[in-house]
């Protein structure tokens, strides 16, 4: 296979979203709000179970009321910010308006950051002469963080979930991706860390790499093999 364009998943795989105590200090600040460190932690500890931070860890258990919400969440922008304030209105938060200060801080640039090869791999594509477009499950408009963090010029193309009413695997959203690159979808390198929304790629003839959804510290170098297929 000869690989002529290359898809990138957002979250967990070029980005890593901030943690959840940086994510509920960042949001307690913008309201004003002051709690105890033992109550901080406690909050801290019951939103990531909760799996209320977008990009984060997954809920250890989906509300009954919330299960259809969940499993259509990236079709739509309303869908996606019901579904993650839901989750976090299962914790008890201190103030008004507090779950939903936490969903505006993970759609700013501020709570995302790229991993640590990522502007050598993406660089390195296009020095290649590789299209790179980018695939995402996601309800709200990533391009400002692409944008913000010097990214947006190595993207040919954003095909964004919610922007098309259909999530990942859906091969649709694969295939928008290859038509707006102008590039085969079988000669195409889909690169994610989901192993069921990304295969999707495969319908179309294409082929798959995986990184793991780590934080950015512990994956210094997971993209860079990337550029080894290509070579």
């Amino acid at each position: 296979m000869t690989i002529k364009g290359v898809l990138f998943d957002f979250s967990g795989t070029l980005f890593r979203v901030e943690s959840t105590e940086s994510w509920l200090r960042a949001a307690l600040d913008a309201s004003g709000t002051a709690v105890p460190e033992p109550e901080f932690t406690r909050l801290s500890a019951e939103l990531d179970a909760a799996g209320a931070l977008p990009g984060g860890a997954s809920p250890a258990r989906v509300p009954d009321g919330l299960t259809e919400a969940w499993a259509s969440r990236d079709r739509s922008a309303e869908q996606h910010r019901a579904a993650y304030t839901g989750l976090a209105r299962q914790v008890r938060l201190p103030g008004t308006g507090l779950h939903d200060t936490l969903y505006e801080r993970h759609m700013t640039p501020a709570a995302w950051q790229p991993y640590p090869d990522t502007f050598e791999v993406l660089d390195g594509l296009r020095a290649r002469g590789v299209p790179v477009g980018v695939v995402s499950n996601i309800g709200w408009d990533l391009r400002p963080v692409f944008r913000e963090h010097g990214l947006d010029p190595y993207v040919g193309a954003y095909v964004l979930s919610f922007e098309h009413g259909i999530q990942k695997p859906d091969p649709r959203l694969f295939g928008a991706a290859c038509d707006a690159l102008n590039v085969d979808a079988r000669n195409v390198l889909m690169v994610g860390d989901d192993r069921h929304a990304d295969c999707g790629a495969t319908a179309l003839g294409g082929a798959v790499h995986f990184v793991d959804h780590l934080p950015a510290r512990d994956r210094p170098d997971g993209l860079r093999p990337v550029l080894d297929l290509i070579d």
